[in-house]
Order: structure tokens, then sequence, then C-alpha cells
């Protein structure tokens, strides 16, 4: 099978988990961010500004197969994620038509920020996703402008990454993270790098002409209570002490389904938050 390009515009940290795994099938990968120096080995850098509407100096001049927008907001504000997820897309892709380019299939990195459920209801691709908070409104309109573009799209909407590097609430239990266990708060999960190798296996199955829905969900295979996952690592952590008052950062309760995905004949690496923070600190098995 011959070689495929893909532009990761927005190459940060799961950018290029995701691209660290496509050179290994043998991808020709460009990877768009301001600085190119912190790219893969392997990655050929594109130094460009998704906020700025003038189309980086070394665009890419041959054929891209694939473009994965996978953007960050800078500031986490609405102005923020409008320029991040709406603005920078609509910039990428006003780019790739000035280059006469035409991906094959658009994948938009969305967030299940985007479904409202709070009642611990289980929620898949199918589910309304009626986001009330800025940052799921601001991510449905991205997603549609994804959808509309005239490209081939899916969007992969994941949830709560965590990995080397995303380690906040680990931080967060040593200071005696205290939760409520009644009414159980579910949350949902996936490693950073199943995050990166749910669009590669996304990409290959395209390049391979499975046919794709329009939105997956992306999950590990345990959305579990909140205080279950605090109590786990508790343990391992050693922490006795609890915090003076609960302390709650998130307002929703939904288990997220990756039933879809798995369907296709994607698996997580890291089936829980078990397998995932026990090689984070490090224990074997």
């Amino acid at each position: 099978m011959p070689k495929a390009s893909v532009l990761i515009a927005g190459c940060g940290d799961i950018g290029s988990r995701l691209a660290t795994q496509l050179l290994g099938d043998d991808w020709q990968v460009y990877g768009l961010r301001r600085s190119i120096d912190r790219l893969p080995a392997g990655v050929i850098g594109v130094a460009g500004d998704l906020f700025s509407e003038q189309c980086p100096a070394h665009w890419p001049t041959g054929q891209i197969d694939y473009l994965v927008y996978s953007a960050a907001a800078t500031d986490h504000d609405e102005a923020g994620y409008q320029a991040a997820y709406v603005d920078g897309l609509k910039n990428t892709l006003g780019w790739l038509e000035q280059n006469g380019q035409r991906p094959k299939r658009l994948l938009f990195v969305s967030s299940s920020s985007v479904f409202a459920q709070k009642d611990g209801e289980w929620v898949d691709e199918t589910s309304p996703a009626q986001a009330t908070a800025y940052s799921g409104r601001i991510m449905l309109e991205a997603e549609q402008v994804a959808i509309s573009s005239g490209i081939a799209a899916s969007v992969v909407r994941l949830t709560g990454i965590y990995g080397p590097g995303r380690e906040w609430m680990l931080g967060q239990v040593r200071k005696g993270y205290r939760v409520p266990t009644d009414p159980p708060m579910y949350g949902n999960r996936i490693h950073a790098d199943d995050a990166g190798g749910l669009l590669a296996f996304l990409l290959e199955a395209d390049r391979q002409g499975k046919a794709l829905d329009d939105c997956y969900i992306g999950v590990d295979n345990a959305p579990v209570p909140l205080a279950e996952v605090v109590s786990w690592l508790r343990e391992r952590l050693g922490v006795t002490e609890w915090a003076a008052e609960t302390s709650v950062r998130r307002a929703g309760s939904k288990r997220c389904s990756n039933a879809r995905a798995k369907a296709l004949g994607w698996e997580p690496r890291y089936s829980s938050f078990r397998e995932g923070y026990a090689e984070i600190l490090g224990e074997k098995g």
C-alpha cells in the first residue's frame, strides 16, 4: 500500500503521540505548530499560527491525504475557545483550499464536554449533545464546521485525558482530594497514548477502505465513580489525610461508551484507570 500523508494541525501532546504511532506505520507526517523544534523526530515541521489567517510560509506543496485538527486553547475562556477550535479550523481549511489540496478525510478532535448529561446516564454517539457551558457549545460549533467542510469528516470526542505530564488528579489526591460518594459522580478517562492510538486507528481504517461514522467517543472500557478512582490512588500513594471539605472540579456525571469504536476493531491499551495510573506510578502488571 502506498505511503499516506497526514497533516496534524495543532501537533501538541496528543498530536505528537499520534504522529509517533503513524511514523511507525510508515506514514508521511506533517506537524503544524508554532514551535516545530518540539515535534517528534521524523515529523516534517510546518511552523504556523492557527490563530492567524496568514498561511504558513512553509506549507506542504504535495498532496495531503488526511487532516487531523487537534488544537488546544491557549486561553481558557470563551474567546480562547472560539479562536482555537472554530477560527483555527476555518483558517486551516482555507489554507488547504488556497493550495488546491483536498484531503480524503478530516478528523476533528473534540471533547465529551458537548454532552450535558449529569445524572450518571450512559452516553454514546447518538445521545443528545446539548451543552450549555461555553466550552461545549463552541466545540459543537467547531464540529459543525468540520462536518460541513465538504471533506468527509469524523469528530472524535475525547474524555478525561490523563497520562505522563497530565497528572492533575495525582496532585489533588496527594492534597487530600475528597469527592462525594452518594450519589456517585461518574467520570470518564482515556490515556493520552490511547487517545493518539484511536486517531491512528481511525486513519488507518479509512486508508484501508473501511467506512467510518461521523462521530466517535474516545474513552476507556470502564467509566467509574470518581470516588473509586480517588480511593484507589490514595491507597497506592499512601495518603491518609483528607481535605477539610469536599471538593468537586466537575459538574457533570455521565458514563461514556466506546462501543462504536470497539465495533470497528479498536481496543484501548489501558482498559481502565488502574492500568494507566499503575504505569505512571511505576507499578508492574
